[in-house]
């Protein structure tokens, strides 16, 4: 019967997906296709938000955890996210929630305000909390792009105003990631890939060794 209802809902996903416009369609469709084929078992440790997330390849690698569940997609912002939470997060039973999304808000137009983005979290926040009351759920803090390095107070203030609101909540963790990514005040130069927003192998340590605590204890 339970496999039936999953076989369901996987159906049910995929024409509303084909039902509207969407940029992100496929690769929705192919993680409801995926878990269909084989459903993830309950307490996996689940990342999900955008492409820096989507990209790491040898997430479960990096961090010697096979029990990590990535459903991170295209570049997401935050409303991507909330809108396509029930086939991403809220479906699964996950031991704990990694977020990695709010740049892509930042960089879709200059009048995305911090503010907006932090009320767009607010609203994910929000969902995962009433719908997994005791799981932890960990952001990880805006990067310091290169391509994107324009757009630093804007980034900087988004990540206060989100730091400032985990901290005040149970099984809530920030993770700042922005000052192990910066040299003489800059980012990086040789931790990214050429187009200069995703990383490359050495990004990703930076983050392994920010995070691997929480993603493993």
């Amino acid at each position: 019967m339970k496999k039936l209802l999953f076989y369901l809902s996987v159906l049910l996903f995929s024409l509303i997906l084909n039902a509207q416009e969407n940029p992100f369609k496929n690769e929705i469709i192919a993680f409801l296709k995926q878990d269909s084929i084989q459903k993830p078992e309950d307490g996996m440790v689940l990342f999900i938000g955008s492409s820096s997330f989507r990209l790491w390849k040898d997430v479960k690698e990096d961090f010697k955890n096979p029990n990590i569940l990535n459903r991170a997609f295209g570049g997401a912002t935050l409303l991507d996210v909330i809108q396509y939470q029930e086939a991403v997060a809220l479906q699964y039973k996950p031991k704990k929630i990694f977020i990695y999304c709010g740049e892509n808000d930042v960089a879709s137009s200059d009048k995305v305000t911090p503010k907006m983005v932090l009320k767009r979290f607010k609203t994910l926040y929000k969902s995962l909390r009433n719908h997994f009351p005791e799981t932890p759920i960990v952001f990880v803090s805006l990067k310091p792009a290169i391509s994107r390095w324009a757009m630093k107070d804007r980034m900087i203030a988004t990540n206060k105003l989100i730091h400032g609101f985990m901290k005040n909540k149970k099984n809530a963790v920030f993770v700042d990631i922005w000052d192990a990514m910066l040299e003489n005040g800059e980012p990086k130069k040789d931790i990214f890939k050429e187009d200069n927003l995703h990383m490359n192998s050495q990004g990703y340590a930076i983050w392994v060794k920010e995070m691997n605590s929480l993603v493993n204890d």
